[in-house]
């Protein structure tokens, strides 16, 4: 059975329809949190560590945060996952981790994200009470070799949800993990046709912003902090600076927006869409985080139309938010 935190403040509802956020403390997973508090639901909110409370002490600062308790979760205890989802309207899966350093791809990405997402599929499926389930999958979804181009396709050409699927052997394990996962979840929906729930996801590119709370362990934030002061720690990041690599962004504001947009609109069962705001390479990146202005202006390389007309999606332009993380 899933802990719960010494000194949480509950305060339920019979009208209030309940999200279940798995991951709701981690960088996307808390602003995600703070949508459906500020939107009028109860929220319950997955932390892997219930004793650290520096992974969640921030979310009860929130407005409404009398409607929000936290839970232990490891997704792959299906019992703990049952007993998180059993009175859930909503479930977002925004529980995956996120790493780039790793010494065991199986342990540390793979059984998470695929093993985690058959569970989190298996449980909802056998919960009445689930309306909607939404994934945060990723661009690996679409193209592991992300920011690098898929396939044959080049720098400057486009991508957006009806192009071909790419996924590499040599892509990072966290980008196939995110493919394979997400194959997992079209199988699923192909092979239960009579779901008394619908399944969409949303996938965004690289997500920018600052952490709602003081952690300093977000891969996200560390990206854009190597970015910042030009540090290539690995043969990733020294590929992307040698090749000046374009980036396609989303402020991760937007990515909340449009994940709650998700949850509450219907006949979107099966969708999948691209969360993407501008690129730019990442020298102007590096220039913007220094706040300083881009020689180049941006282009929109992963499309984001799907999102904009069906899901009413405004995409914030990136420079304010990368002058903001220099401050």
């Amino acid at each position: 059975m899933a802990k719960y935190a010494p000194f949480l403040r509950i305060q339920i509802s019979i009208n209030m329809k309940k999200a279940g956020i798995i991951g709701g403390s981690g960088f996307i997973g808390s602003y995600i949190t703070k949508q459906f508090l500020d939107h009028g639901f109860q929220v319950k909110a997955s932390t892997t560590d219930i004793t650290n409370k520096e992974k969640y002490e921030h979310l009860m600062v929130f407005n409404h945060a009398e409607n929000l308790y936290i839970s232990e979760l490891n997704i792959l205890d299906k019992l703990a996952l049952k007993d998180f989802v059993s009175d859930c309207d909503v479930v977002i899966h925004s529980g995956t981790p996120f790493i780039l350093e790793v010494t065991d791809p199986k342990t540390e990405l793979l059984d998470p994200t695929i093993k985690g997402t058959e569970n989190v599929l298996h449980v909802v499926h056998n919960t009445p009470s689930v309306e909607k389930l939404v994934f945060i999958a990723s661009v690996g979804a679409y193209n592991t070799n992300f920011p690098f181009p898929a396939g044959t396709k080049s720098f400057t050409d486009t991508f957006d949800e009806t192009d071909v699927k790419f996924i590499s052997t040599e892509s990072h394990p966290y980008a196939q993990a995110k493919f394979i996962a997400n194959k997992t979840v079209d199988s699923f929906i192909k092979k239960n046709p009579d779901l008394h729930f619908e399944i969409s996801s949303v996938s965004p590119v690289m997500v920018i912003g600052k952490a709602l709370s003081e952690r300093k362990d977000s891969t996200s934030g560390g990206i854009q902090s190597l970015i910042k002061n030009n540090l290539a720690p690995n043969d990733f990041m020294k590929a992307v600076f040698d090749n000046d690599v374009p980036f396609a962004m989303v402020i991760v504001e937007d990515v909340a927006i449009a994940t709650y947009k998700t949850a509450t609109t219907n006949g979107i069962h099966g969708k999948n869409y691209l969360l993407t705001s501008e690129t730019y390479k990442v020298s102007d990146i590096q220039a913007m985080l220094n706040n300083k202005n881009p020689k180049e202006n941006p282009t929109i390389i992963y499309q984001n139309n799907l999102a904009k007309q069906e899901l009413d999606m405004q995409f914030t332009p990136v420079k304010e938010t990368l002058n903001n993380y220099f401050n």
